[in-house]
């Protein structure tokens, strides 16, 4: 796997390369010492792997992460535990907490290959009238896939917002998975990540409307307004333009 270190102070990034050295799985490709320099070397060399500083000068990591136009595995790396929960949102592998050990970095890469060996073999894809099965807690519900309106990033959830029988409004359940691993089954022409937190289903947006700061904004069928990320905002219109 190809790997990028993204760290503000030195010592520790050159302490963190030597450690990733003995990992033989890991191709260190680059490293960077603030967000900036970091987005070149990302959008050149696609790492599939990220050692993430978060608190940084100038942008923090979470800013970085906003910036790509693809999802690679993070293992953040940083002295501050606050953060702990707020990485849940970018479905981080590890959060490791400075001065990190061998053995915890070991740990972090052991469920690094894990994950990335159930890319490699993702599950088959969903057809548009194909049916899932969704228990939460004591509910159960048999969707059609055509009847979801969008999915939305729930920490360690997705929360799955379906059309209700006889009615416009929308019925929810939570599914325990990361949005990305319910993304890789869905039919690619139905649905898109407009963003980090939600997939939607193309049938069921029923307005675009250009904002003014950033990409587009979109009503759906449900009447929710969500934003189009600006990285993901050119896509979506190539998607529905002739």
């Amino acid at each position: 796997m190809k790997a990028i270190v993204v760290e503000d102070s030195r010592l520790a990034r050159e302490g963190l390369l030597r450690m990733l050295a003995k990992f033989p799985s890991l191709e260190v490709v680059g490293n960077a010492e603030h967000a900036a320099s970091a987005l070149q070397l990302i959008e050149q060399e696609r790492p599939d792997v990220l050692f993430l500083d978060i608190h940084m000068p100038g942008e923090t990591g979470f800013d970085l992460l906003d910036k790509l136009d693809y999802t690679p595995h993070i293992i953040f790396t940083t002295a501050y535990s606050e953060y702990a929960y707020r990485s849940f949102d970018y479905n981080a592998i590890d959060y490791l907490l400075k001065p990190i050990s061998h053995a915890r970095l070991a740990t972090a890469i052991d469920k690094l290959t894990v994950v990335d060996a159930q890319t490699e073999h993702p599950a088959e894809k969903l057809e548009p009238n194909s049916k899932i099965f969704i228990k939460d807690g004591e509910h159960c519900y048999l969707v059609t896939l055509s009847s979801i309106r969008y999915f939305e990033s729930c920490k360690n959830y997705v929360r799955v917002f379906f059309a209700s029988e006889n009615s416009e409004n929308s019925d929810s359940a939570f599914i325990k998975k990361a949005l990305n691993a319910v993304e890789e089954r869905l039919p690619a022409k139905q649905f898109f990540r407009i963003s980090r937190q939600f997939v939607v289903n193309l049938f069921e947006i029923s307005a675009i409307d250009e904002a003014v700061a950033h990409g587009y904004d979109i009503t759906m069928s449900d009447g929710k307004k969500l934003n189009v990320s600006r990285r993901n905002a050119a896509e979506l219109k190539n998607r529905l333009s002739l």
